[in-house]
């Protein structure tokens, strides 16, 4: 038995974005505000950031049309180089990237629930529940999990949109002067930039469930990039007009401080309402995408069958998704998320690379094989996105070694865990 093919263009495109927005881009203009200070040089880091996610939509869109494979990334490092390095790939989104991330955004949620609506719970709790709840509705088959995942996107873009036009057309435009920009912190800025863009990959986890990943996947990822870009250069033009760059970077809470400068604080609090929505949807998408990687895995005999069993009904890998909840809720309630969360972006930025690499290995293989789409400026431009992933992973070992070995340790622990599954299999 198959995946279903449920999935179609707007569910393509809801993902990439549902991947991309979440929190970040209500927080993070403050932390780059603080870096570089000037209203031109800001606009420049999310431009400059939004062309890096730009680069890599378009190889991993060539990438889906050539192996539109169940698990992208993980499919596509298994063909190109080795089974071994596939699984470390895995076996670090589930203990590191994917479930760690997902346990602080859980988190987050939580802590907006708790104050706009006051219930005397734990952050934990609320957490949980919202992992459980969605857990729940992602085993009743791909179609809810991405129906549920494209409503709460819609909702997302929709406070965006209601930030943006508040800040244009009823706040004030707010002056003052500015001083110079120091060359070195360009780069620093640029750290919580590419943060807010990531994402974008997890969509190429459900290419085996979409109805023509050939055709579909490529221009979701390009749609959904380009539309982010443009909503999180409209979100900081509102940032600046109405705060102004030293305003912004007196803030830790940028979005709030617009709505309540336009609107008071039922202004604060119906942001602070959409940001809720804008993590629960990114919780969402998480949910729905990564435990095909997993369920990829245990195809091949590297993990726990039962992890690769549909259910005969919705034809969803339940155990997996059940997999991805578990861990997710053991981490939120633990509380040892923030930790994991500073090694997360080294060991996401080395597998963003090594995927991109792959593309050079399939053109080779496939030779004068058309697929329909292919990437403009490639070899230069894909050089050009391994080099900065490689840039990206040795600033944070430069700047955090601690918990950079904490992370590659992890991964390194997933090699006898490889060999003692593939002699399982044997």
């Amino acid at each position: 038995m198959d995946l279903a093919r449920r999935l179609g263009l707007f569910d393509a495109t809801m993902l990439v974005m549902g991947g991309i927005v979440g929190s970040g881009i209500f927080m993070n203009p403050y932390v780059v505000a603080r870096q570089v200070h000037t209203p031109f040089m800001i606009l420049s880091a999310w431009a400059a950031g939004g062309l890096v996610a730009l680069a890599g939509a378009f190889i991993y869109a060539e990438l889906a049309a050539r192996r539109p494979d169940v698990g992208g990334q993980y499919a596509y490092i298994r063909e190109a180089y080795h089974p071994a390095v596939a699984f470390v790939y895995g076996w670090g989104l589930l203990l590191v990237t994917q479930t760690g991330g997902m346990a602080a955004v859980a988190i987050t949620f939580a802590r907006y629930f708790i104050e706009l609506t006051g219930v005397r719970l734990t952050d934990w709790t609320i957490a949980a529940t919202a992992l459980a709840a969605l857990t729940i509705i992602n085993c009743l088959g791909v179609k809810a999990g991405s129906s549920v995942q494209s409503f709460l996107m819609v909702l997302k873009i929709g406070a965006i949109v209601v930030l943006v036009f508040c800040g244009f057309f009823l706040g004030g435009e707010r002056t003052e002067s500015l001083p110079a920009v120091e060359p070195n912190n360009i780069l620093t800025a640029m750290i919580p930039v590419l943060f807010a863009y990531g994402g974008w990959q997890t969509a190429n986890f459900v290419a085996g469930e979409m109805r023509n990943p050939q055709k579909d996947l490529p221009r979701g990822l390009l749609i959904g990039v380009v539309a982010v870009i443009a909503l999180y250069l409209s979100v900081n033009m509102v940032c600046l007009r109405v705060l102004g760059a030293t305003g912004l970077a007196q803030t830790t809470t940028p979005a709030s401080d617009v709505m309540r400068t336009v609107l008071g604080n039922n202004g604060a609090r119906l942001i602070a309402t959409g940001i809720a929505i804008s993590t629960l949807g990114f919780l969402s998408q998480g949910m729905l995408t990564a435990p095909r990687v997993y369920y990829a895995m245990a195809d091949d005999g590297l993990f726990f069958r039962t992890v690769a069993r549909l259910h005969h009904r919705t034809q969803v890998p339940i155990m997996a998704v059940l997999l991805q909840g578990v861990f997710a809720v053991v981490i939120a309630i633990s509380g040892r998320y923030e930790q994991i969360l500073n090694y997360v972006v080294s060991v996401d930025f080395v597998f963003f690379g090594l995927s991109a690499t792959c593309l050079f290995a399939f053109r080779r293989a496939d030779g004068a094989q058309t697929t329909g789409y292919r990437v403009p400026g490639h070899p230069w431009t894909t050089v050009f996105f391994v080099a900065v992933c490689a840039l990206i992973v040795i600033n944070t070992v430069y700047r955090y070694p601690g918990n950079t070995l904490i992370g590659f340790g992890i991964l390194l622990a997933g090699i006898p865990a490889y060999w003692f599954w593939k002699s399982r299999a044997r």
